[in-house]
């Protein structure tokens, strides 16, 4: 078969092709402990269940507007107004299947072929693929982990190119779990609007933080909704990965060429879900809270075990739910990069890990600690074992 040019530039997704491994090989009765993907242990909130439940057993079952329904779109404003303080209309949110939707949606109706787009370097593995897909160019701006990972404007100054349309910003980050300041985002978008690039923010993350308040770009979007857009989900935060729901807020503009977009490629995301958004973003945020400590208190004894690991760096997250130590100086001829180490590991310990080649640092691996205490301290241990032993 002849298949299109543009399959060419996509790579399979590292995470799911790994926790793909560790699925195959629990199939046939492999203990295997999977650090690999982003998904909270937690159950989704009572509360949002019995919303979709409820819509369930009132048949809300037919088609919707693209964008989503009303209800839908007003509780994302209200998340804002919220969270925030920031004021948005149901007509600046589109609805979408996921928080990936949102970003492609935005990616393919802003970019041109050979356009730029400034990507922080780590990276999350979706975002130069689905650049290029868009028919853009991934310009990385590089950090590591001497630097805490961040970036700063004169960072972005060095890899500006004439052809420079766009700036993605994810923070916190995956995978480093990075959390700029309030002070550092307005840095950088300022940065960017200084010299006409439209920013793309990626807050997904926005309520795991850990050592401060939640940052975000969106009081620039209230100020000038044509240059920024923010993409979010309930994913996350909301432990509600399965039942894909993204979000954009935009200009107006913005919102309808999503919404013309998506209307060709999905139309409008599951009508049962989107009442469930809604009880989820106008519902009580304790089980947020909730999550949130739990991913603290994991956090700290992830990194107390960690830092008995001679020769590994590992910077402390500020956010989200993921561990990225610098694990080179463990490198050898047998073992020559973090897809070695990540091989290393799933044979030796029965751990699976996410080699940091997929989110542009061939020095590090990443690990998801959003599964219990115990599994996460005992699949550590093991990696230490394997590690030295």
């Amino acid at each position: 078969m002849n298949f299109a040019e543009r399959m060419k530039k996509i790579k399979p997704s590292a995470t799911l092709a790994i926790n793909a491994k560790a699925l195959d090989l629990k199939a046939r009765g492999i203990a295997v402990t999977s650090l690999a993907v982003g998904e909270p242990d937690a159950p989704t909130p009572l509360h949002i269940c019995e919303a979709a439940k409820k819509a369930i057993d009132e048949n809300f079952t037919k088609y919707t507007p693209v964008p989503g329904i009303m209800d839908a779109r007003k509780a994302v404003c209200h998340y804002f107004q919220r969270q925030y303080q920031v004021t948005a209309k149901p007509e600046n949110v589109i609805l979408t299947t996921g928080g990936k939707q949102s970003l492609a949606n935005t990616l393919f109706v802003l970019l041109n072929d050979g356009d730029d787009v400034l990507l922080p370097c780590p990276y999350w593995t979706s975002y130069p693929d689905l650049i290029r897909i868009a028919g853009g160019n991934p310009v990385l701006v590089k950090s590591d982990s001497s630097r805490g990972f961040r970036i700063d404007p004169s960072d972005l100054e060095k890899a500006l190119t004439p052809r420079t349309r766009m700036m993605i910003l994810n923070t916190p980050s995956n995978p480093t779990g990075v959390a700029y300041s309030q002070e550092e985002v307005d840095a950088l978008v300022q940065w960017c609007f200084d010299h006409d690039i439209f920013v793309l923010a990626d807050e997904i993350y926005d309520q795991l933080v850990y050592d401060g308040k939640p940052v975000s770009a969106s009081h620039w979007w209230e100020k000038f909704p044509e240059k920024i857009a923010i993409l979010n989900g309930l994913s996350k935060a909301f432990s509600m990965p399965g039942w894909r729901v993204g979000y954009t807020l935009g200009h107006e503009e913005l919102i309808k060429q999503c919404s013309k977009l998506q209307g060709q490629m999905t139309s409008h995301m599951c009508s049962i879900a989107q009442k469930a958004a809604v009880a989820a973003l106008d519902g009580p945020y304790d089980c947020v809270e909730e999550m949130r400590l739990s991913f603290l208190r994991r956090r700290d004894k992830a990194m107390a075990e960690i830092s008995t690991w001679p020769g590994v760096v590992c910077r402390r997250p500020g956010g989200a739910f993921y561990l990225f130590p610098d694990v080179s100086a463990l490198f050898t001829p047998e073992m020559p990069n973090g897809e070695a180490v990540c091989a290393h590991l799933l044979e030796k310990a029965r751990v699976a890990c996410v080699p940091g080649e997929a989110f542009g640092d061939p020095n590090c691996i990443r690990l998801s600690y959003a599964v219990s205490d115990d599994v996460l301290m005992d699949a550590l241990r093991r990696i230490k074992e394997a590690l030295y032993n």
